[in-house]
C-alpha cells in the first residue's frame, strides 16, 4: 500500500475497527458467559477463528504468487511454523481461557482495561530478556498500578471480585505471549502462525472442556451461544486480525500501539451502552489513569529518537 495520505487514513482506520472489534468482543465473552461454559466458550470461538484466517492464508498467498514473491518454505520454516504456532497457542489456553473467566466475574468495562495491563507489563519482562526500558516506562508502572487500585482495591478487599484476579493473571499471560508471538513472528508467516495457534488453542480448550464441562458442552447450547461465538471467533479473531495485519504494514509501530490500545476505551462504552454497567468515581479514575499508563509507554519510541 502506497505512503499517500489516504492509504495511511486506511490503515490507521483498520487499526481502529480492530480494536473497536476487540473491545466490544468482551461484551460477546460476556453474554457467551450467561449461555455457555468458559473453555466450551473459547474452545468454539478459537475453532471457529482458525477456520476463517484459512481463506485468508490462501488468497494472501495466491497474490503473493501473481507478483512472484511467494517461495516455498523450507523444512526447517515449517518446523519452526509448526512450533512457534503449538507454543503461542498453548499460552493462549491460559490466556484465553483466563480472561473468560475474568469476563463472567467482572464487568465488561473493567476487564478491558485490566486486560491491557499487558501493554505496561511487556517492556518490564523485557528486562529478563537483556532489553532495557525507557524511564517513563516506570512512571507507566507506577501510574498502572494506582490504576488497578482505584478499578479493583479502592473500596477495600471487599470490593475485589473473583473476576479481577482471573483478568491480573490473564494480563500477565497475555504479555508473556506477545513476547513469545514477537520471537516466531519475525520467522514465519505471522497469519499462518495465528491459524495453527488459534486451532492449538481451539483443541485443547475443547479436551478441558470436555473433561470439565462435560454435561454443558452440547450442539444445543453452542446453537444458543451462536452470536457471541460468531462475533468472539469471525470478528475478534478472523477479521480484526486481518485488519491489524493490512493496518501495521507500513505504519509507526507507536501509532499502531496507541490506536490499538482504544480496545480498552471501546469495552468500557460496550459495556455502558449494551450492558448498562455503570462505574463508580473511583472505577473511572482508574480506568482513566490505566489508559495514561498505556498512553505513556507507547510514547517511549518518540522520546528515544527525540532524544537521538
Amino acid at each position: 500500500m502506497e505512503n499517500t495520505g489516504k492509504a495511511k487514513f486506511l490503515r490507521y482506520f483498520a487499526l481502529l475497527i480492530a480494536a473497536f472489534v476487540w473491545g466490544t468482543a468482551f461484551v460477546a465473552q460476556s453474554k457467551g458467559s450467561e449461555l455457555i461454559k468458559p473453555f466450551t466458550f473459547t474452545a468454539m470461538r478459537a475453532v471457529l477463528g482458525a477456520v476463517v484466517l484459512i481463506p485468508v492464508i490462501l488468497i494472501m498467498d495466491g497474490v503473493k504468487k501473481k507478483k512472484g514473491t511467494w517461495t516455498p518454505p523450507s523444512d526447517k520454516d515449517k518446523k519452526t511454523l509448526w512450533l512457534g504456532g503449538f507454543i503461542c497457542g498453548i499460552v493462549m489456553v491460559f490466556a484465553s481461557n483466563l480472561q473468560q473467566f475474568g469476563v463472567m466475574y467482572s464487568t465488561v468495562g473493567k476487564s478491558g482495561f485490566i486486560t491491557t495491563l499487558y501493554i505496561v507489563l511487556v517492556p518490564i519482562f523485557s528486562l529478563f530478556l537483556k532489553k532495557k526500558s525507557h524511564w517513563i516506562v516506570w512512571v507507566s508502572v507506577v501510574i498502572a498500578v494506582v490504576g488497578l487500585y482505584f478499578i479493583s482495591f479502592a473500596g477495600g478487599m471487599e470490593s475485589v471480585s473473583v473476576g479481577d484476579f482471573f483478568l491480573i493473571a490473564c494480563a500477565f499471560c497475555f504479555t508473556v505471549h506477545i513476547l513469545v508471538v514477537d520471537h516466531f513472528a519475525n520467522l514465519v508467516d505471522a497469519v499462518k502462525l495465528s491459524c495453527i495457534q488459534f486451532a492449538t488453542l481451539g483443541l485443547f480448550s475443547a479436551i478441558i472442556a470436555l473433561i470439565f464441562e462435560r454435561q454443558y458442552f452440547s450442539v444445543s447450547a453452542m446453537l444458543d451461544c451462536w452470536l457471541p461465538i460468531l462475533y468472539a471467533g469471525v470478528g475478534s479473531c478472523g477479521i480484526a486480525f486481518t485488519l491489524q495485519s493490512v493496518g501495521q504494514k507500513g505504519t509507526n509501530p507507536t501509532i499502531a500501539s496507541l490506536l490499538m490500545s482504544l480496545e480498552s476505551v471501546f469495552s468500557l462504552l460496550g459495556g455502558i451502552v449494551i450492558m448498562h454497567e455503570g462505574l463508580t468515581w473511583k472505577e473511572g479514575l482508574g480506568c482513566g489513569l490505566m489508559f495514561l499508563a498505556v498512553i505513556l509507554t507507547q510514547l517511549q519510541d518518540i522520546l528515544k529518537k527525540k532524544k537521538a
